[in-house]
């Protein structure tokens, strides 16, 4: 099955069902943004800490991998980032575009699988800005390793990603408060029967795979990594009320003279 064919098609199709991922950034946004007030989500409901940020965005040169839909592009673009989109979805980075447009925005678009960075140089970015994406790919392991050769020493990644216990239950019955235990982890859909598959997904929506901790926190130190900070998010749902649905991290790139104390007390890149 090819995951990443399938999961652009819907990803599509959710552009025009107007998912919440793909709803672009108002004008009052961007105006509010280029007066350096803005802000950001990793995950559904939190907003991004500011301390995880550079103290001025002018000058960075950030890639938002996986993070088509015209929502955190624009806003650093606005914010005087130096901004590449990099998205799967012909019509996720379509919104991107529409939003330079209409507020006179400069960034750069460019459709591709997370996993594969090879249109990019070594150590070209600043900052990698990855919300909760990597769900709807087979490999993690793949997307560190490239985020991490794409950015510059003392550069930082920031990610999003699903808490991989929701995986477990069977999603139908836990989003009618229904908790019951169905699937081991790694959850892996191309397992599944075609008919158990259309029941989670139906014809709409992408296919979602969960990822170990060890891939998604030593995945990330695997890869050369430093960790610097984390947090949790809750999803709006039944489970929800239960367990938290997202995490976030920030990790950096380390120099060869990085010194973790002196990083942390600095929220510049």
């Amino acid at each position: 099955m090819d995951v990443r064919a399938y999961n652009r098609e819907k990803w599509d199709l959710q552009v025009e069902r107007g998912n919440p991922w793909t709803i672009p950034a108002s004008p009052e946004q961007i105006v509010a943004a280029r007066r350096g007030e803005w802000s950001v989500r990793l995950t559904e409901l939190k907003f991004v800490p500011r301390a995880w940020f550079p103290d001025d965005l002018h000058g960075i040169d950030i890639l938002c991998l996986a993070s088509g839909g015209g929502q955190q592009g624009p806003v650093f673009s606005a914010a005087g980032a130096n901004v590449t989109v990099f998205d799967n979805s012909p019509r996720q980075l379509d919104q991107d575009r529409m939003v330079a447009r209409r507020d006179g925005l400069v960034l750069v678009t460019v459709e591709g699988d997370m996993r594969d960075l090879s249109v990019f140089g070594d150590e070209c970015f600043d900052l990698v800005f990855h919300p909760v994406s990597n769900v709807f790919c087979p490999e993690v392991l793949p997307v560190w390793r490239e985020a991490f050769r794409v950015l510059r020493m003392s550069g930082e990644l920031l990610a999003g990603f699903v808490n991989p216990c929701i995986h477990m239950f069977d999603t139908p019955q836990a989003e009618k408060g229904i908790f019951e235990l169905k699937y081991p982890l790694p959850f892996d859909p191309t397992r599944l029967s075609a008919e158990d598959r259309k029941r989670i997904f139906g014809d709409e929506y992408p296919l979602e795979f969960s990822h170990t901790f060890e891939e998604l926190i030593g995945g990330q130190m695997e890869a050369g990594f430093v960790l610097l900070g984390m947090y949790e998010d809750q999803q709006p749902t039944p489970l929800g009320k239960y367990m938290p649905g997202y995490f976030a991290t920030r990790a950096i790139k380390p120099s060869p003279t990085y010194n973790n104390e002196s990083h942390l007390t600095s929220s510049r890149v």
